[in-house]
């Protein structure tokens, strides 16, 4: 992949793509600016509520960076006339693509829960970020290497926090509980429409597919966590499919828990009658 990769030109400016590559390149972003908005959403909830003050603010600066990835990624979709009002505040629920993993609420008050989400999707996110170095749409290329450095931060916090609660046999319990729970949904950030998914391998847009890239997350996430005397799926190397849940988000088919946190994500906008999103970050063309 990575020999096509170097010997593929790379592609145009947004006004100079096709359907099929401005089609490819938009299902992309999607994926990338949802899956980080709605996560960063889902940690504001543990704002002064985490266990210990430098954790609060640990997790309050994960979730403001993923919050300006998002923002990132988004700003590229706006490339192709879309207004940012119509890409987050205004948009139908059913058409997010994140994965549901972003979406589920945490278990009441259980940080362990907090701390194996970060880790599961944090790994696949150093994977798809190393996969879109090398990618043929310079627009991406031009944002990763900033998001790749805080992204390294994001996951470090995670293992540590796993291997200092691992040592505690009460809390390798709560631990255990929450891989139970949320490994299968971590396997929907490597889900995908199978002719989308091609199209964006063939044009370059990355330089992993999903499904290498979900096989090397296996080959980090698993030895890790039973490193820590945890245990994962049996069989879920062999027969991923197995082990997704029935929604993945990925196709709109998202969890009920969806529908009430983008409710309370759209709240402040609809109840202030905003036809129009007001940015409180700059323009990333502006600020480079």
């Amino acid at each position: 992949m990575a020999t096509e990769q170097s010997e593929r030109a790379d592609l145009g400016a947004p006004d100079d793509l096709s359907v099929d590559e401005r089609e490819a390149v938009e299902a992309l972003l999607y994926r990338l600016a949802d899956d980080e908005l709605v996560l960063g959403e889902r940690y504001t909830e543990w704002q002064v509520r985490a266990p210990t003050l430098e954790s609060d603010l640990a997790l309050a600066n994960i979730a403001q960076d993923e919050f300006g990835h998002a923002r990132l990624w988004y700003d590229l979709l706006q490339d192709f006339g879309h207004e940012e009002s119509d890409l987050i505040f205004e948009r139908d629920p059913a058409d997010f693509r994140h994965a549901t993993l972003a979406e589920l609420p945490f278990e009441d008050g259980d940080w362990a829960d907090a701390v194996v989400r970060s880790y599961l999707y944090d790994a696949a996110e150093d994977l798809r970020l190393e996969a879109l170095d090398g990618t043929a749409y310079p627009r991406i290329a031009d944002r990763v290497g900033k998001i790749r450095s805080e992204e390294e931060y994001h996951l470090e916090h995670a293992q540590n926090w796993l291997e200092r609660l691992a040592a505690d046999e009460a809390s390798l319990k709560r631990l255990q509980d929450a891989v139970d729970r949320l490994f299968p949904h971590a396997l929907t950030l490597f889900e995908g429409d199978d002719e989308i998914e091609s199209r964006i391998d063939e044009l370059g847009l990355r330089t992993e597919s999903l499904d290498s890239m979900r096989e090397e997350w296996f080959d980090t996430a698993i030895p890790f966590l039973r490193s820590l005397g945890l245990e994962t799926p049996e069989g879920i190397r062999e027969d991923p499919g197995e082990f997704l849940p029935e929604s993945r988000g990925r196709d709109g088919d998202h969890t009920d828990d969806w529908a009430d946190l983008h409710d309370e994500m759209t709240h402040t906008y609809r109840e202030l009658g905003r036809t129009e999103a007001h940015k409180i970050m700059p323009d990333p063309d502006e600020a480079e």
